[in-house]
């Protein structure tokens, strides 16, 4: 479990493409990986992956089709950013919402307003996607925990600060670009308790 806070930005040294699989190296700043243990779980723009290697800042990530498949991570090149979290401990301040990297599929960046120390962006997001979103509501971009702003039919927006701007790979976004979105889970359990109540009545 993550809280949506990204620590840091890595660098993506190498990408190893395997028959079913494709290996990540991702050089992250001196002292992200402080203690990290084989094994441990770090969310990538989001995701959630699996520490090859442990107390070592050259991050080694096994990532199947199958979340290529549903993320931006299959889009990854070398000298590429990606954001990166350590998972949350007991003692973690939960500054953002509480975010599994478990992506529910990727968003379209339509807009841009660019202010200098700040930015929006119009976000295009699933169809499927669209009843999970709320104003004011939580959702993980790139692995972000972010505040939604208004929610138009297909798209929804999302302002930035300067410290998200200056702590995470959003600030690299442009129109087009494609990122990982993670909608928050109480948000999805009320939704689908909602309905499943509404049809109950109807029967």
């Amino acid at each position: 479990m993550f809280t949506g806070i990204v620590s840091a930005e890595g660098l993506v040294k190498k990408i190893h493409y395997q028959s079913h699989f494709v290996t990540l190296s991702i050089k992250a700043p001196r002292g992200f990986s402080k203690n990290l243990k084989r094994g441990a779980s770090v969310a990538v723009n989001g995701v959630c992956l699996t520490a090859k290697k442990g107390s070592t800042d050259n991050l080694e990530f096994d990532v199947i089709a199958e979340t290529l498949d549903k993320t931006n991570l299959k889009l990854l090149q070398k000298n590429g950013r990606v954001n990166l979290e350590r998972s949350m401990t007991a003692a973690s301040e939960i500054g953002g919402h509480i975010v599994s990297g478990h992506i529910y599929g990727v968003g379209i960046i339509k807009g841009i307003d660019d202010r200098g120390e700040t930015k929006d962006l119009r976000i295009q997001a699933p169809p499927a996607m669209m009843q999970y979103l709320f104003y004011k509501g939580y959702v993980a971009i790139n692995g972000c925990s972010l505040t939604i702003g208004k929610v138009l039919k297909s798209s929804f927006n999302i302002h930035l600060i300067p410290e998200t701007l200056k702590a995470t790979n959003l600030k690299g976004l442009q129109k087009g670009d494609l990122i990982n979105i993670e909608i928050e889970q109480t948000t999805v359990n009320t939704v689908e308790t909602i309905k499943k109540i509404m049809l109950e009545r109807k029967a």
